[in-house]
């Protein structure tokens, strides 16, 4: 798990016009985050649309990404699914494939207590033979994880020493964590709103698929080089941009509207089902552009 940290883009799933996965866009997508300085990838994830694909296409996604990167990265492979024997065949597919690490949400659960969720991980962790990053985002699963559970399943389950946390707020449960154990590996998330705070508490990244890496970037390694004048203000300037893509129902669309308009995939139409954007968002998507002054989203930013 040593090559799991910093910036993580969780990669997009590209679709063409009639909703099938676009696999052109999608290794352009690889590239253009690589280039970009993405530190490593995260597919298959809440926003990589993983629960609208079938089991065939998420394998589908996940060789033609491992092939693209061709080991130049890391890369976490989302396999959660509802029914267990499948999450665990898609972990060793990842495994197989050459991922550095499987990234798996409890499913929706009866049982929700602490006991029951550490024995879910310790089943999944006999089962598969690499990482695991145990992702803690109630909304997909309605199964909120303490921080005394998480850290239990630090301590107990040496495979699964990498926790995606976006379960708010995100600050306080990093430091009730680290209260607890200091065996975790901590990564934010939820667009990359709360990344400069969530560094200062101790976090070892953040996983997101904010458009715009690169800043996300900038400001990791301002921080980790000590310069924190630097980060606070490359993070303070892009702000306003980060605060807009992330808007609640409507984050994909205008992730892939941004991608879109990067050159980064050919369409930018989610498959359904998804929540639209109007003309005026479009508008004030390229008025966001202007006020943050970037002029050219096609070129990687000079931070």
């Amino acid at each position: 798990m040593s090559r799991i940290s910093g910036i993580f883009n969780i990669l997009a799933t590209p679709f063409t016009a009639d909703y099938a996965v676009d696999f052109d866009s999608l290794r352009r997508l690889v590239g253009f985050q690589m280039d970009i300085g993405a530190q490593g990838l995260t597919i298959l994830g809440v926003m990589g649309e993983a629960a609208k694909l079938s089991v065939d296409e998420r394998r589908a996604v996940m060789d033609t990404v491992i092939d693209a990167v061709s080991g130049a990265i890391p890369i976490v492979v989302g396999t959660s699914h509802s029914e267990l024997s499948t999450c665990i065949a898609l972990s060793e597919a990842a495994f197989a494939a050459g991922a550095d690490g499987v990234m798996i949400a409890p499913p929706p659960m009866e049982d929700k207590s602490d006991p029951a969720i550490l024995a879910l991980y310790s089943k999944i962790a006999e089962r598969v033979s690499g990482a695991i990053v145990v992702q803690d985002f109630p909304p997909v699963n309605d199964v909120i994880m303490s921080p005394a559970v998480l850290a239990q399943i630090a301590e107990a389950i040496p495979k699964a020493r990498t926790l995606k946390l976006e379960d708010p707020p995100l600050m306080q449960k990093i430091d009730a964590i680290r209260g607890e154990t200091d065996k975790f590996e901590i990564f934010g998330g939820l667009g990359g709103m709360f990344l400069l705070e969530e560094l200062r508490r101790g976090a070892s990244g953040t996983m997101t698929g904010f458009a715009f890496t690169e800043i996300l970037v900038a400001v990791y390694e301002a921080h980790k080089a000590g310069r924190m004048d630097d980060a606070e203000a490359i993070f303070d300037r892009y702000l306003p941009l980060i605060r807009y893509e992330n808007q609640p129902l409507i984050n994909l669309t205008i992730r892939k509207a941004f991608l879109h308009r990067r050159g980064a995939i050919a369409d930018p139409t989610p498959r359904p089902p998804f929540n639209p954007i109007d003309a005026g968002t479009e508008e004030e998507i390229s008025w966001l552009l202007k006020r943050v002054g970037i002029d050219d989203p096609t070129q990687r930013l000079n931070l």
